[in-house]
């Protein structure tokens, strides 16, 4: 067999390998999604799983107290709102620190 016939044979290989590989590689975590959000005072944890190499949309898996888990939908405006409220910085209603002192060697200390 000729060295071009070899070269030719094991990159048709490749390219079926590849090919498998691209058609299993979708992993997702959420095969169903709710297209409501519920009670969100019964939410005890959110994970939002980005797109990757694996599924490649994104996820967004709730946890409600009772342990139960499942999915929602994060095209809807209700979802959106939510994970918007919940990625907002939180606002302080104490005062900051009113003199920030350091001395050689040592870290800084915040003085109210």
């Amino acid at each position: 067999m000729s060295s071009f016939m070899k070269v030719f044979l094991l990159m048709a290989v490749m390219v079926c390998i590849t090919k498998a590989q691209r058609h299993q590689s979708q992993h997702c975590l959420c095969q169903s999604v709710r297209n409501g959000i519920g009670s969100k005072t019964a939410i005890k944890d959110i994970q939002i799983y980005p797109a990757d190499n694996f599924c490649d949309k994104v996820e967004i898996v709730v946890t409600i107290k009772s342990g139960r888990r499942y999915c929602l939908n994060p095209k809807l405006k209700a979802v959106q709102k939510l994970m918007a409220s919940i990625m907002k910085p939180k606002t302080s209603t104490t005062s900051g620190p009113s003199e920030l002192t350091s001395t050689p060697g040592s870290t800084n200390t915040a003085r109210i």
